[in-house]
Parts: C-alpha cells; sequence; structure tokens
C-alpha cells in the first residue's frame, strides 16, 4: 500500500512537471520584450517599449520588412514611445504623452510615425499594421545610415541626441530634443 502511494506520488509530480514546462515554453516569445530609455538633452524623459525580433540568418531591409510599407518598429505588440514633457523631433513639436511609433523604412530614407491610438497589437490578420493613418500625431523624414557593427536583435537607444534603432546592418537616428 506504501509503495502504490509513492508511485502515485511519483507519477503526479511528474505529470505536474510535464504540464508546467509545456505552459512555460507556449509563454516564451521568440522576440522578447525589451525597454530603451534615457534623457534628451534637454532633459526630457524617454521610454520605448518594445518587442526585440533577432536577425536569425534572415535578410531584414527589404524583405522580412518590406521597404515602402507601414512597419510596426518591432514584433508582437505595436511599439510605445513615451516622453514626459513636450519635445521637438526632427524640429517638430510634440506634447507629453504615450504614442505607437511606426515607420515605413526605406533604402535611402525612412518615414517615422508616432500615433495617438496606443494598446493595440502591432498587425492585423492580413499582416498590416493597425496604425490608423487618421490618429497620426507626426510623420518626419530620416536617414538611415550603416552601423558600426552588426545587431542580431532589434535594439533601441536613448540619449542626448535623440533615439535610434539598431538592427543587422543599420542604424536609424532621430533628433529628439
Amino acid at each position: 500500500m506504501k509503495k502504490l502511494l509513492t508511485t502515485k506520488g511519483f507519477v503526479l509530480a511528474l505529470i505536474g512537471i510535464t504540464i508546467s514546462s509545456t505552459i512555460t515554453a507556449q509563454n516564451t516569445r521568440p522576440s522578447p520584450a525589451a525597454t530603451a530609455s534615457g534623457k534628451t538633452k534637454d532633459g526630457a524623459s524617454v521610454t520605448i517599449n518594445y518587442s526585440s525580433p533577432a536577425v536569425k540568418g534572415r535578410k531584414i531591409w527589404g524583405e522580412l520588412v518590406p521597404y515602402d510599407q507601414v512597419w510596426r518598429a518591432g514584433a508582437n505588440e505595436a511599439t510605445l514611445i513615451t516622453f514626459d514633457k513636450e519635445v521637438k523631433i526632427e524640429g517638430k513639436k510634440i506634447p507629453a504623452g504615450k504614442y505607437s511609433l511606426y515607420a515605413i523604412p526605406g533604402e535611402k530614407e525612412w518615414t517615422i510615425i508616432l500615433n495617438s491610438a496606443t494598446g493595440q497589437w502591432g498587425i492585423n490578420r492580413d499582416g498590416t499594421t493597425t496604425e490608423d493613418p487618421a490618429k497620426d500625431v507626426l510623420r518626419v523624414k530620416v536617414k538611415p545610415v550603416k552601423s558600426s557593427e552588426f545587431n542580431e536583435r532589434l535594439t533601441y537607444m536613448v540619449d542626448k541626441g535623440g533615439i535610434a534603432l539598431y538592427w543587422e546592418n543599420l542604424k536609424v537616428p532621430v533628433e529628439v530634443k
């Protein structure tokens, strides 16, 4: 009787471990959540919340992320950018607040988009982004440059000059004051 109870206990523990590891594996995202934060030259706090996809041997620009189409500027949920006070992005005033960050990548020029709708998933079922042009607060043009090193994961940086997106062999700087 004691042996039977011990065996049942062992089997139940094994089942519990299997179920728990299956649930954990299902909740692991290939593009983990990340945050970049810092202050601009004028002291505004900037925070970017995004999901960070990896290159994984793929060609990113022009293939995985097509040129001339709106992109959610990350993976999973739409990328969020928050300013604690009014800032100027590429010379245009933006009130303090939280915005979705989108981009239209191009080979020689990118369009950076701030949108007032927040909290949405980054893409619709048909693969298009959730960006609603009627809620755009800002559209500015910036020039991408070759990054000084290869970046396996999408990364944002915030510093005194503004923000920059780094991924694969590209850097996309955006002036924020």
